[in-house]
């Protein structure tokens, strides 16, 4: 059976891009975005609560572009 791993948590622009870079080397993901959850729910929004995950089958195949990812964005 194949399980999601989380690979990252942030903003919802970075992850979205990086979701946009793995999806280049046709890897699938899953974006759970928790702020627009609370928002339409009426709670207060959460900045950085936007999560995004993976196949664990796949984590070897994106973690070279994942580290290349977090090294440009968290200058």
């Amino acid at each position: 059976m194949k399980n999601l791993i989380k690979i990252y948590t942030g903003t919802s622009i970075l992850v979205n891009r990086l979701a946009f870079l793995l999806d280049e080397i046709h890897i699938p993901s899953m974006i759970k975005d928790h702020s627009q959850s609370a928002r339409l729910a009426g709670f207060g929004v959460v900045e950085g609560s936007t999560e995004l995950f993976i196949l664990d089958t796949n984590a070897k195949k994106a973690s070279e572009i994942i580290k290349k990812f977090e090294k440009e964005n968290l200058k």
